[in-house]
């Protein structure tokens, strides 16, 4: 096992459970915008690579989580759609004020490295300050890092077949051990919820959303995989030892977050 991997998860998640559950919306939103800042900022250095990415638009976005309380809740919807092509429309502007130095292929790895992290950051913002957000968060939490958890536990005792030359050293014992981990975390998690905090959450739909958002949660893991060996680095950084970079940490939980929060509606 991987001793510096499960040290730094130990000293790390206290930290995050304090965040979430005694900070408020502005905190939190805060919070999220800081580790969006240090993710895109892998990101960027990633695709350096391969392309110059307009990386003041991508910083100057992550300003928009730390700001986001401050939406009326009625003009959210329309103020996170419209930031889409606001953000495209600023993207080829740049393309226009440099005289073209910056090129097409720069402003569409920023503008995915926007979607992908800041967007998908913004998400986990929304289910935060959700009704019941400081209970449905962790279902989220515990979908991602359940996952990813019991996929290394059960990848490393019994994995013997290979799942995808994408990220070399998951296995399908591991990916199909990692989501029922996962589902049994939140059924316990919703036995205390609805016993101990007054919920009435569905154990069934709670073992549907688990085994969806686990299976997108992978997914999303092999996504930040693909980027790496596109750009041929093994970490986004070395930010968290054990891990490797802030990315490499919460590329499932924000890939799976819009998900999360639009099932949450739901439940």
């Amino acid at each position: 096992m991987n001793v510096k991997r499960i040290t730094t998860s130990l000293l790390g998640f206290p930290l995050v459970v304090i965040i979430l559950l005694l900070g408020n919306k502005i905190v939190v939103d805060i919070a999220l915008a800081i580790i969006a800042v240090l993710a895109i900022s892998e990101y960027f250095n990633a695709v350096e690579k391969v392309a110059k990415p307009v990386r003041w638009v991508g910083y100057a976005s992550c300003l928009s989580i730390a700001l986001i309380h401050i939406v009326p809740q009625e003009y959210l919807d329309t103020v996170v759609t419209l930031s889409v092509p606001t953000i495209l429309i600023i993207l080829f502007a740049q393309v226009i004020a440099t005289d073209m130095k910056t090129t097409f292929k720069d402003i569409a790895y920023t503008f995915i490295g926007i979607f992908y992290v800041v967007f998908f950051i913004m998400f986990v913002a929304f289910i935060d300050g959700m009704k019941d957000g400081k209970i449905l968060i962790w279902y989220a939490i515990f979908a991602a890092w359940g996952t990813d958890v019991f996929a290394y536990i059960v990848g490393k005792c019994i994995g013997k077949h290979k799942f995808s030359k994408v990220s070399p050293k998951k296995t399908i014992e591991g990916c199909i051990g990692g989501t029922v981990g996962a589902v049994i975390l939140m059924l316990i998690y919703t036995y205390v919820a609805n016993n101990f905090w007054g919920m009435n959450y569905s154990y069934l739909f709670i073992t549907e959303i688990g085994i969806l958002l686990s299976l997108i949660g992978q997914i999303g893991d092999f996504a930040a995989s693909s980027i790496k060996r596109f750009v041929d680095i093994k970490d986004y950084s070395h930010l968290i030892p054990g891990h490797g970079g802030m990315l490499d940490r919460i590329d499932s939980l924000i890939f799976l977050a819009p998900f999360a929060y639009s099932l949450f509606t739901i439940l």
